[in-house]
């Protein structure tokens, strides 16, 4: 999956559900804040599917259980 798309699918989900999204640019990596939750994002054009389901359930007491599916 490519990074865009992960950073435009936690974007869309945030709005969606109405909490706060930001992304701040640390050195090596991305980091996402959504609704006080915060994680990392290598800077990776393609991010391994694994990854990035990794990525979205850290996100889950915010946006809900499996909301990328």
């Amino acid at each position: 999956m490519k990074r865009t798309a992960v950073l435009r699918r936690v974007r869309r989900a945030a709005r969606d559900a109405g909490v706060p999204y930001e992304v701040v640019e640390l050195t090596n990596h991305t980091g996402v804040v959504v609704g006080g939750v915060r994680s990392t994002l290598g800077r990776h054009s393609e991010i391994d599917d694994v990854t990035a389901r990794k990525f979205f359930d850290q996100f889950a007491s915010v946006l809900g259980k499996g909301w990328w599916r």
